[in-house]
């Protein structure tokens, strides 16, 4: 048994909110005391931690920092967040946050601190960019990230627009990786508590500036993970044997839907959208990678992508087969300005002949 402080304990039981920036009870407040970091303001919240801003006073720098704050009397939530913070040391790529540093605060909370990201979620920052070839490419640099983080055998599984971040200068980042799921047999024993504990996520809600409310619920038997209408069947079904890099090609598939229409996807079977995709190769892409039968769909990500960059080159994809009639509309697409110049020109030398007849 792991006794907390004398400092922890008066903290506990007199403060309230006293510290810039936070809200609530003082039991909520992190015990930075003993740490190198010193806390600023909430940022979000999750379904089992908060995200502050502090400052590394060692380094004289900004980071955030997520502990729990919810009760955890088995320390299962405890192992989960070091275990979220293990998945992403391992993923050092410029989509995904790096991690700076883990450890235990003075009232026995987990703690971990990563790089510290201005911006603004994605369904927030789709509202200043109207064109489709712009999305199609922030859609690409999603694939990036989940491409290098399947190719060292991590699949996120909860892909949806709260969990991807634009930067300031138009980084994008792939956030929240609490229930991404290792699929090679990790060497550390601290990453051996079950991979697939339950936790399904509502939809999220806004509580103030910043902020993040996922709801969570969680049952005994730790099948079924992820988000409706962005987690696949097989997650929704719980049959974690079959959810594998196919099961995140579903949910990049509803957020390319979403970045398309600016629409959550539907939860109901046979619900149909009520905006349309821009064309039908588009509709195609979107359809294959969140095909119902996994087998349907993209084997990687990497060949999604590929289809989605080949559709912005005006080239075929492999998602569907063209007609005639496709093909000239896509040819005129890839060659409007050299057809349309041709047309003016040879227009002008019919007009001069006309003209010099008369």
């Amino acid at each position: 048994m792991k006794f907390l402080s004398d400092k922890a304990l008066h903290r506990l039981r007199d403060a309230g909110g006293e510290r810039p920036g936070t809200q609530g009870n003082g039991a909520d407040l992190p015990d930075l005391a003993g740490t190198r970091y010193a806390l600023i303001e909430r940022v979000a919240r999750g379904g089992m931690g908060v995200v502050y801003a502090a400052k590394d006073e060692r380094l004289d720098r900004r980071v955030a920092l997520k502990v729990l704050d919810v009760e955890d009397g088995g320390g299962d939530l405890a192992r989960r967040l070091l275990r979220e913070a293990q998945v992403l040391a391992r993923l050092e790529h410029p989509g995904i946050v790096p991690v700076h540093d883990v450890g235990t605060l003075q009232d026995g909370r987990v703690f971990y601190t990563m790089k510290f990201v201005e911006g603004r979620r994605l369904d927030k920052h789709l509202e200043s960019v109207e064109s489709v070839p712009d999305r199609l490419r922030l859609f690409l640099r999603i694939c990036e990230a989940i491409a290098f983080a399947h190719a060292r055998s991590v699949l996120h599984r909860d892909l949806k627009p709260a969990n991807v971040m634009v930067g300031s200068f138009g980084e994008v980042l792939v956030l929240d990786w609490g229930l991404a799921k290792i699929l090679t047999t990790p060497t550390s024993s601290a990453t051996n508590d079950d991979p697939e504990a339950t936790i399904v996520d509502a939809a999220p809600t806004m509580t103030g500036a910043n902020e993040v409310t996922e709801g969570a619920a969680t049952t005994a038997h730790g099948t079924v993970m992820g988000t409706p209408g962005y987690m696949s069947p097989e997650q929704a079904r719980g049959d974690n044997e079959r959810v594998d890099e196919r099961s995140d090609i579903f949910s990049l598939g509803a957020l390319l839907r979403f970045l398309l229409t600016r629409e959550s996807p539907r939860t109901t079977p046979g619900a149909k959208s009520a905006n349309a995709l821009p064309d039908k190769s588009l509709e195609a892409i979107c359809a294959k990678a969140s095909a119902t039968d996994r087998r349907a769909r993209y084997a990687s990500v990497t060949e999604l992508s590929t289809d989605v960059s080949r559709y912005l080159d005006g080239l075929p994809i492999s998602a569907r087969r063209e007609t005639l009639f496709d093909k000239t509309v896509r040819f005129y697409r890839r060659n409007s300005v050299a057809i349309l110049l041709i047309a003016a020109y040879l227009a002008m030398r019919v007009l001069l002949l006309l003209i010099s007849h008369r």
